[in-house]
């Protein structure tokens, strides 16, 4: 069966945020005039994480290995929609985010997209909102979209080879790259969207903030370091191992 959308979510022991995600997810496909899947890839948990995307019905896909650019392209590739949206498992999305990623890539006009960073809460060290607020201008002066929030046409996904398997982190900007090459060649534009906006989780600034974005300043000048786990540490905890 065809669909006119897919919804991916890759997870990795996301039990404790992944029902309210997709309590948002089915509120927002069941609102919007589009024909949906929704998708959920197993990215080898050891916690209830399956079990609740099977409650909401989701198709439950499993990648092995553990690594955020796999498990996105595990989704992408078991996708039927003519569309995807690549969502986080601890992001929520509403019914007019969603009818206006649709209605865009629907009109013809565009290859795909992201949409501005926002927080589940307010009260953020100085240092996020301004880094927040930095990544929010670049990413929408040079046309890429954040990891948490990632529309496509399924066509560019596939003629794109999805995301970069070789990279740990930050797959989601050399995505966005190759896809800003791709729809230059055939006169599509990237949109870039302020509202409606998205609500993801803090959960990584709350462990450390100062920690998590010099890591991230240090991936940014050395992006060699992005082909290591190890170096990539604030996605993937302290276990590096496969």
């Amino acid at each position: 069966m065809s669909f006119d959308y897919s919804i991916i979510i890759p997870a990795y022991n996301e039990e404790a945020f992944i029902e309210k995600t997709l309590d948002a997810v089915r509120t927002a496909m069941d609102a919007v005039g589009f024909q949906g899947e929704l998708i959920v890839v197993d990215n080898a948990s050891t916690d209830r994480t399956a079990a609740i995307a099977n409650e909401y019905g989701a198709t439950v896909v499993f990648e092995s290995h553990r690594q955020i650019s796999r498990a996105r392209n595990a989704g992408g590739r078991a996708a039927s929609g003519r569309f995807l949206v690549f969502l986080d498992a601890d992001t929520t999305i509403s019914p007019e985010l969603l009818e206006k990623v649709l209605s865009l890539l629907e009109s013809g006009e565009y290859y795909g997209g992201g949409v501005a960073v926002r927080f589940d809460r307010e009260n953020l060290p100085w240092s996020v909102r301004f880094f927040t607020k930095f990544w929010n201008g670049i990413a929408r002066r040079r046309s890429l979209a954040a990891g948490c929030f990632v529309f496509v046409r399924k066509e560019a996904f596939d003629a794109v080879g999805g995301f970069r398997e070789d990279l740990y982190a930050g797959e989601e900007v050399f995505f966005s790259l190759a896809l800003k090459k791709w729809g230059r060649k055939r006169k599509l534009r990237f949109e870039m969207i302020e509202t409606p906006s998205i609500s993801t989780s803090s959960r990584k600034i709350d462990k450390g903030h100062f920690s998590l974005l010099g890591a991230m300043l240090l991936l940014g000048f050395c992006p060699f370091l992005l082909r290591s786990r190890r170096f990539c540490w604030p996605w993937y905890g302290k276990d590096v191992r496969g």
